[in-house]
């Protein structure tokens, strides 16, 4: 029997739909490890992020995505579960592409929660 791993997400910023075209990408792991010499390792924590490809629709509220600095980005995927980045805001740059009306976000927070 087959079972749905992917397919339609939702992306909330602060509670707020945003319409998207595929891509949302998360981190799956908080920590990054690199092998030093063989069986020893460091790792580095990962900064919790969403990042997304979304329409520019009428009425978003670009305000809100640009200038918000505690901001909660919710990420639900089609396979049932969802990750919460808390305390987010934009980085890098936000392009908005008017051939085909598509923003280019990146959201980095304080906490990143698999649900």
């Amino acid at each position: 029997m087959g079972q749905k791993v992917a397919g339609t997400c939702y992306i909330k910023v602060d509670g707020e739909q945003l319409v998207i075209t595929g891509g949302v990408e998360v981190p799956f792991s908080d920590v990054k490890r690199e092998t030093i010499v063989k069986g020893y390792f460091k790792e580095e924590d990962i900064t919790p992020y969403v990042k997304v490809d979304a329409i520019k629709t009428p009425g978003l509220d670009r305000s809100k995505i640009t200038k918000g600095t505690n901001i909660v980005v919710t990420a639900e995927f089609r396979d049932g579960t969802s990750y919460v980045l808390s305390g987010a805001y934009l980085v890098d740059d936000a392009p908005f592409s008017g051939d085909d009306g598509k923003l280019s976000l990146k959201f980095e927070g304080i906490s990143g929660d698999w649900q």
